[in-house]
């Protein structure tokens, strides 16, 4: 793969928007089958330029007027905000308390560096194929729980482009939540509670609820080859007084006894299990037995939510197909049948597919020679590079979409039939 040099960006830029960017399919999206008027030309955009010049209240009258002015611009970073109740870009000739957000997609945003006190291979904004599955378990949580929990049928999964994912439920009735509805669904799929401070951030009830119950067994299929194998989570007696600290005190002393007495991380976690157990049966007070295991993996596992991006609803998130100015990688959609395979590590960079592009005209030109091929295989560059796969993902998304409002549609002039 054709290395990413930051400082080639802006060239690079120019080729992507100009011939890569999937235009048709991400305004059939934002435009929703055109069913709300205006409902594209209210919606914002925030494009960040080079030395991070910030533009916000952008918008488009339609899918032209958007290409121009992005290939103008040519943003290092393209965010997605609100669909307001006029167009942003003449908010300021809007009476003042008029102008307001009034429909967004239901957003989501898990980034790696929210687990940094759990994960033992990197820190910040480093991630490997070791702590990668912490994002495979939350997409499968939290889409698991959309889906079945809330009836939520339109999410699309997005790679932020470095250390996360980004989950768009476009619905019709999700668009219109208020921010408290968010909240409580936010509320809802959150477990892992408190901040730096706080050691212990998971507390289960007696009665432990049916999701948080469905997301441990999620978890189970992945917690020893990811826990104990790659992070070998109680390797050594400064890791496992981490996990000591999430158990009762009266645990304590035995356990530090025998975790010395074996010898990795799979022996020492079946050996607390049993602990637990047995700690359950003498017990009155602490809570001890499975809940104790089920509190660890939680804590080591569950997905980490930032609540501001899904609470407001003018709140901005990076748009898909977006470029990643660190990394070059594109924030490229994540094909839900595949989540186990989505390897961060070979989404396509801006200059891989710039290069794939290169030498596929460079072998066209030699063959043809003639001008008018030029506009008849621009529609599709996308198509010949690696890009091709993950803007198919796009389009069945769209696709589903297309087919429930036109079922819903079909419905209301049924129910009309019916006066």
């Amino acid at each position: 793969m054709e290395a990413f040099d930051p400082a080639e960006l802006p060239e690079l830029l120019k080729l992507y928007y100009r011939r890569l960017f999937p235009y048709a399919q991400y305004y059939r999206w934002l435009n929703y089958g055109g069913v709300v008027k205006n409902y594209f030309q209210h919606r914002e955009f925030s494009f960040t330029l080079k030395d991070d010049i910030y533009i916000r209240y952008q918008s488009f009258n339609n899918q032209s007027d958007l290409e121009k002015e992005m290939q103008k611009m040519n943003p290092y970073k393209i965010d997605i905000g609100a669909v307001y109740s006029h167009r942003p870009n003449q908010h300021n000739t809007v009476k003042l308390g008029a102008f307001q957000a009034q429909e967004k997609e239901l957003v989501f945003d898990i980034d790696m560096t929210d687990y940094d006190d759990v994960r033992r291979c990197c820190s910040s904004a480093d991630i490997c194929s070791k702590c990668w599955t912490l994002m495979t378990m939350a997409i499968h949580i939290i889409d698991r729980a959309l889906k079945e929990d809330f009836g939520f049928k339109h999410r699309l999964w997005v790679y932020s482009g470095r250390r996360g994912v980004h989950c768009w439920v476009c619905d019709g009735s999700v668009r219109k939540l208020s921010s408290a509805v968010r909240s409580g669904i936010v509320e809802y799929l959150s477990v892992v509670k408190g901040g730096q401070d706080v050691k212990k951030k998971v507390h289960l009830s007696e009665k432990i609820h049916p999701f948080v119950r469905k997301s441990i067994n999620i978890i189970k299929k992945y917690f020893e080859d990811y826990a104990l194998v790659d992070q070998d989570i109680l390797e050594n007696k400064e890791s496992w007084d981490k996990i000591l600290a999430l158990v009762p005190e009266t645990m304590h002393d035995e356990l530090q006894q025998s975790f010395q007495k074996h010898h990795n991380s799979l022996q020492r976690w079946e050996h607390l299990k049993k602990a637990a157990s047995r700690c359950q049966n003498n017990s009155k007070n602490d809570k001890c037995g499975p809940w104790l295991e089920w509190e660890i993996m939680l804590q080591y596992c569950f997905p980490r939510l930032d609540i501001n991006v899904s609470k407001g609803i003018n709140h901005l998130l990076k748009s898909p197909f977006s470029v990643h100015p660190k990394t070059g990688r594109i924030s490229v959609p994540i094909d839900l049948q595949k989540v186990d395979q989505f390897d961060p590590f070979t989404v396509p960079t801006i200059s891989s597919i710039c290069h794939e592009l290169d030498v596929i005209s460079t072998k066209e030109e030699e063959k043809e020679n003639g001008a008018e091929s030029d506009i008849k295989h621009r529609t599709r560059d996308y198509k010949k590079t690696s890009l091709a796969p993950f803007v198919k993902v796009f389009e069945q998304f769209l696709e589903n979409l297309d087919k429930s409002r036109k079922g819903e549609l079909l419905k209301k002039s049924d129910l009309q039939k019916d006066f």
